[in-house]
């Protein structure tokens, strides 16, 4: 009983100086991956306390969520077919609806209920409340597309973000954003999460996804690359350790990094307790990409 308290107070003091480092910072934490359509809430439910240990410790957590596969489902029960061009949703103007329904309305509020279950204190921010866009126009590669209602952020309402903050909440944004015309529009989770960690100049963006992080061998959990510099990025991409799924988070993260934010983490959400592994601890657990 004696060494796992002992174990326990080590893990304490090992956390010290990241706990005083961090104090007062601003982290945006883009909260998907397939454990989030999970059936079992364990997986979500861990997420939020983590969430809320951040906030409880003093860092001013912002979380920005998705929903891909939720919306999916919606469409499903409304009779609405999903159609993707190179991985992005087709969104008229019915699908709008459902996805801003689904998006604001419902993973919004389980995202805050959950933490308002570990005793944090969520604000749901809809994104078109502080996200603008204009209508997206061209695809990961340069292509012109017509995706409907599907926007690139373009403006983030930093103040209202900032109030929340002030005020002693978590904000909690859904990727939505309002256009130019006034009209909801779909957005890239990572892609807002970005922007967001960007405007605030966090000092820390994590993604939570599925994957480990950037790995040598995709198939070998174990050549996990711990730290990229931005440096290293186009020779990754060049052998294929950054492939095709990976770009666009890849991209978003080095903008961010170019716009302010000191480092950008990759982990895995379905790890438990992750989030605090990752920044809390010398080794960490996925990967971070720093600016070299």
């Amino acid at each position: 009983m004696i060494p796992e308290l002992i174990a326990k107070a080590q893990v304490l003091l090992e956390a010290l100086p990241y706990l005083q480092s961090f104090r007062g910072s601003t982290f945006v934490v883009k909260y998907g991956g397939s454990f989030m359509d999970d059936p079992d809430p364990t997986l979500r439910s861990r997420v939020a306390g983590d969430i809320a240990f951040l906030a409880a410790v003093g860092i001013n957590a912002v979380v920005v969520h998705g929903g891909g596969k939720a919306i999916t489902r919606a469409m499903q029960a409304s009779g609405l077919q999903a159609t993707f061009v190179n991985g992005m949703r087709v969104t008229d103007e019915p699908t709008m609806a459902v996805v801003k329904k689904t998006l604001n309305d419902e993973i919004n509020r389980d995202v805050c209920e959950m933490i308002t279950a570990h005793r944090g204190k969520p604000q749901p921010l809809p994104g078109d409340q502080v996200l603008v866009c204009k209508k997206l126009e061209e695809d990961d590669n340069g292509q012109k597309v017509d995706l409907g209602f599907v926007g690139d952020v373009t403006e983030v309402k930093v103040k209202l973000i900032k109030k929340a903050i002030a005020d002693g909440f978590t904000p909690v944004i859904s990727p939505v954003a309002e256009g130019y015309d006034e009209k909801p529009y779909n957005v890239n989770a990572d892609i807002a999460a970005s922007r967001i960690a960007a405007a605030l100049r966090a000092r820390r963006l994590v993604y939570l996804s599925d994957v480990p992080g950037l790995l040598m061998n995709a198939s070998d959990p174990t050549t996990l690359i711990p730290t990229v510099k931005v440096s290293e990025i186009e020779p990754l991409k060049k052998s294929g350790v950054i492939d095709r799924g990976m770009r666009p988070k890849i991209a978003s993260a080095i903008r961010a990094l170019e716009e302010g934010v000191h480092r950008v983490h990759f982990i895995d959400g379905r790890v438990p307790h992750s989030l605090l592994l990752e920044i809390f601890t010398d080794r960490g657990i996925g990967t971070e990409i720093v600016h070299g």
